[in-house]
């Protein structure tokens, strides 16, 4: 950023309503406002249930995962970066991309594949500005994140993750589409408006 730039977005950022429920209420990040309307509109939680929430850093959605899914749930929250420990979330510092080490991780912890009621994802690359490069990049983290949902998910289980529109946007969906019955394109009004990220929401899985 230039420091013009720079200097607008830190403006934008502190007037930010979102940013300022967040600090109120105790959030690690405006972008737990994102999955608590998600969650409303939707019922994405259920009382007691499993979650697992990739690239959960710096934690906000998996601190609403906790609070819905109440004492008898369960959230594991997974991260290649460094994560501050949150009270009653389960947390698994390794890469997606190694699924061997994720699975044993997981099993470690007493889950097993298609005992998770709902696979969470706000995960993004780093952005590059070249448009080719981070769809690139966005379609490896949807399909990694694909994967490990179609493995772990529960019968009647849900997949949310965002996604940036653009070129492989229609890729990710056409994937999804294998293999969910239901896929469906969510905005929430968290989300700033100029961004290109949506999300999305897939149910029913079909088996195999």
């Amino acid at each position: 950023m230039t420091i013009r730039r720079d200097r607008r977005w830190m403006v934008e950022h502190l007037r930010d309503p979102y940013v300022r429920q967040a600090r109120q209420e105790g959030y690690r990040t405006r972008a737990s406002y994102k999955l608590v309307e998600l969650d409303e509109r939707e019922h994405l939680f259920k009382t007691g249930q499993v979650v697992l929430d990739l690239g959960a850093a710096p934690g906000g959605w998996s601190q609403y995962a906790r609070r819905a899914v109440g004492t008898a749930g369960r959230v594991v929250a997974i991260d290649r970066l460094p994560l501050a420990g949150l009270e009653g979330v389960d947390i698994l510092e390794c890469d997606l991309r190694e699924t061997a080490v994720v699975e044993n991780r997981l099993q470690t912890l007493g889950i097993a594949p298609g005992g998770v009621g709902l696979v969470l994802s706000d995960m993004a690359p780093n952005i590059t500005g070249d448009p080719s490069v981070d769809q690139a990049k966005m379609l490896e983290l949807g399909m990694c994140a694909l994967e490990l949902a179609r493995d772990w998910l529960a019968p009647g289980g849900a997949f949310l993750f965002k996604f940036f529109q653009g070129s492989e946007f229609p890729v990710m969906r056409a994937a999804l589409a294998r293999d969910f019955a239901r896929v469906k394109l969510l905005k929430p009004r968290a989300s700033r408006a100029r961004s290109a990220e949506l999300y999305f929401l897939a149910r029913n899985r079909r088996m195999v």
